[in-house]
């Protein structure tokens, strides 16, 4: 009698751990996602308030508002080699403690920040130095993050859970682009322009103590402790896993980051949409991003990674373009273009669901912190931090308008052929 009342116990633990795992994991990608869509949905007025001097060009301080928001990105190896070296060494829970924090202060930071006219040249400089330290640690946040939600996931469930890593990057997304709604709603263009950017980065700091306390009360991952003192693989052969890791998801890194962030601003510096048009249509994306990521998950742990992945990655090859001409055509109804930058978001999601489960299988426990944050970190760095930059200075060379959907296009073709290569051995 007492063994069946045992093992429902132990079940019982094991799901509580396995939930408070999910929480504690994904509520820090979503303050992540949500300053970094936050930034990405002020890019105008930040380029305003911090990178223009009186008489500069607009376009110019656009272009150096994405060069500050690219820099982040570049960081975030850096801080996926740092904090995941630790992770693998100490454990995941202490690692994880510190990057919410530091990655609240830098964000609270901001919010705080004098503008170009109020210090001149030293406020581009503190800008770029709090996009610094976010980077750091947004690169130790992914890798500990999906560690934890797919070592605690239940046999055969680490798809569904993985995906919930990209699930929270859409609600921070989702959540940004409502709180600048919101406020442009609510508020006059100089109000917006004056002090209510200042706002949505000052409301991490509640979100980002409530992501510190569900930490604290996370347990370390039962495979960190199995294998604490466990043999590390060859530096080579983490190295090729990085890459081949890194060129999977880079499809998923740069058409999320064109559809999802840099929509905006593309809205209305190429095709004259209003600030709330540009919102709408980043909130839509984001809705159809958010609504196929778990059903992706799920898909992934019944029949794979490898054909869920690589049709997400194909589809926004050949759907790039003729998706963007759609919003380009004035003929075409606004209800059109809604279902069109709909399906883009949608599209992505099939590779972001169970894009961590599958980078989490790539590595061993003992590498896997470090493995999967640097694959991502590199992928992310590359191709969605320079998406901004790339895009708008691009356009700006060559007068094309298309050069979104080229760049779309091109990164998830060579995804795809990186996906490709995915055989079922590797999902263990």
């Amino acid at each position: 009698m007492s063994a069946p009342a045992h093992d429902s116990d132990l079940r019982a633990a094991r799901s509580e751990h396995s939930r408070r795992a999910l929480f504690a994991g994904s509520v820090g990608n979503f303050i992540e996602w949500y300053e970094f869509g936050v930034y990405g949905y002020f890019a105008t007025i930040i380029a305003a308030r911090f990178f223009t001097p009186e008489g500069g060009s607009e376009v110019e301080a656009l272009v150096k508002t994405y060069a500050s928001f690219a820099l982040a990105f570049f960081f975030r190896p850096v801080g996926a080699a740092l904090f995941g070296r630790l992770g693998d060494r100490i454990g995941r829970r202490p690692v994880l403690i510190l990057v919410i924090a530091l990655m609240t202060a830098a964000t609270t930071l901001i919010g705080m920040l004098p503008t170009y006219a109020t210090v001149g040249a030293l406020a581009p400089w503190l800008l770029t130095f709090l996009r610094v330290l976010q980077g750091l640690s947004a690169g130790g946040e992914f890798g500990g993050a999906v560690s934890v939600m797919t070592e605690f996931a239940p046999p055969g469930r680490r798809g569904l859970y993985g995906s919930w890593q990209s699930f929270t990057v859409a609600l921070g997304l989702l959540a940004g682009a409502g709180v600048a709604a919101l406020l442009a709603t609510v508020l006059g263009a100089g109000e917006l322009e004056d002090w209510g950017w200042r706002l949505p980065f000052l409301l991490t700091l509640p979100l980002g103590l409530g992501a510190l306390w569900l930490r604290l009360r996370l347990d370390e991952t039962p495979s960190f402790e199995r294998e604490r003192q466990g043999e590390r693989p060859p530096g080579r052969e983490v190295a090729r896993a990085i890459a081949l890791g890194a060129g999977r998801v880079m499809g998923w890194a740069a058409a999320g980051y064109t559809f999802l962030v840099v929509l905006p601003s593309y809205l209305q510096s190429t095709l004259n949409a209003t600030f709330q048009q540009a919102l709408l249509a980043t909130v839509l994306t984001n809705l159809g991003f958010a609504a196929t990521i778990v059903p992706a998950g799920w898909l992934s742990d019944r029949i794979g990674r490898r054909p869920v992945m690589l049709t997400g990655a194909v589809l926004v090859t050949v759907l790039a373009i003729p998706l963007l001409n759609l919003l380009h055509n004035t003929g075409t109804s606004n209800g059109v273009k809604g279902v069109a930058v709909f399906l883009a978001g949608a599209v992505v999601g099939l590779m972001a669901g169970p894009g961590p489960a599958m980078l989490s299988e790539m590595f061993p426990t003992s590498v896997r912190y470090t493995g999967l944050g640097l694959a991502y970190a590199l992928s992310n760095a590359v191709f969605s931090g320079c998406a901004g930059l790339i895009i708008t200075e691009t356009i700006k060379r060559t007068g094309s308008v298309d050069i979104p959907a080229y760049y779309a296009a091109a990164t998830c073709a060579v995804s795809a052929l990186a996906l490709a290569t995915l055989r079922p051995g590797e999902e263990r």
